[in-house]
């Protein structure tokens, strides 16, 4: 059965005329017509008997009529409480992204997202390969490039540089580099092979100052943005770190402050069926209110 023919056929019923249905429905009455008579032949009944007087639903019109209406106020109390749904500060909310950034600068600033929205549950997925978000691994990305969907809503987050750091005390026992010629008489630590999200361009700081743009060899090699930062905090040596891992970690320096390496541009993802939810719209708000006051 035609879902268009029933719903007119209900607006005919309940106004008893072709004319106030055409108002209803800004169709013409001829349109309607021949609705009405094709429902006609689609279920083999009559549905109205045509007087002077209106239109009289036939005993089958009844019984159609009476299930349409049912079926029809039943759909509208859905779309009411489905509504109502999309404005509650509650439920779930399932928010990705990759494990560096996850840990060390997202996870501090849950709890206070939860202690203003406390009936809003929030579980953590930190992985740095991305998540289908189209089929609701989680509901929100914060993802270290340009989603390529289409069909994401998505928003520019922030950018994130890259500098050389190193540990008080390795800078301390080894001396800080005033020039980039200075890093030559340093040891290095890198990514190694599998280098995770969002690291593109892993070795820039090992030609940094090099004789020839070729690079230094490093003294070791980590396949993790945090374990990197572990190992220049223990004083290996120098390394190439995201400003948001580093940003207020006692005891390591910014190295040459003024050689930023490669930028990242990280992006606030979403799918569309979760536009204008409102726990969703609450923690974008929330999460780039925390960014916007962050200064690094």
């Amino acid at each position: 059965m035609d879902w268009d023919k029933l719903k007119i056929f209900h607006t005919v019923a309940e106004a008893s005329s072709f004319t106030k249905a055409s108002t209803i429905l800004n169709l013409s009455q001829s349109a309607i017509s021949r609705q009405i008579q094709s429902l006609e032949n689609d279920l083999k009944i009559k549905l109205f008997e045509r007087h002077a007087r209106g239109l009289v639903l036939t005993d089958n019109g009844e019984y159609l009529f009476k299930t349409a209406h049912e079926v029809i106020s039943k759909l509208k109390d859905v779309e009411s409480n489905l509504s109502e749904e999309k404005n509650k500060l509650d439920g779930k909310i399932t928010v990705t992204t990759v494990v560096s950034f996850g840990t060390t600068w997202l996870t501090p600033r849950i709890k206070e997202f939860m202690s203003l929205h406390p009936n809003i549950e929030v579980e953590l997925i930190f992985d740095d390969k991305e998540l289908d978000l189209s089929t609701r691994q989680a509901d929100i990305g914060i993802w270290m490039r340009r989603p390529k969907q289409l069909n994401y809503i998505q928003k520019k987050f922030v950018n994130f540089n890259y500098h050389i750091y190193g540990s008080n005390q390795y800078l301390e026992k080894n001396g800080y580099p005033k020039k980039l010629v200075d890093l030559n008489k340093h040891k290095f630590i890198t990514y190694g092979r599998g280098a995770p999200s969002p690291v593109f361009n892993p070795d820039w700081a090992l030609k940094l100052g090099s004789k020839d743009n070729k690079k230094r060899k490093p003294v070791m090699k980590v396949n993790s943005v945090y374990g990197l930062l572990l190992a220049v905090q223990s004083g290996v040596g120098l390394a190439a770190l995201p400003d948001y891992i580093s940003h207020n970690v006692p005891n390591i320096s910014k190295v040459i402050p003024n050689e930023t390496g490669p930028q990242t541009e990280t992006h606030f993802v979403y799918p569309e069926s979760l536009k204008n939810v409102a726990r969703v719209t609450a923690f974008r708000n929330f999460i780039f209110s925390k960014v916007n006051e962050w200064k690094f």
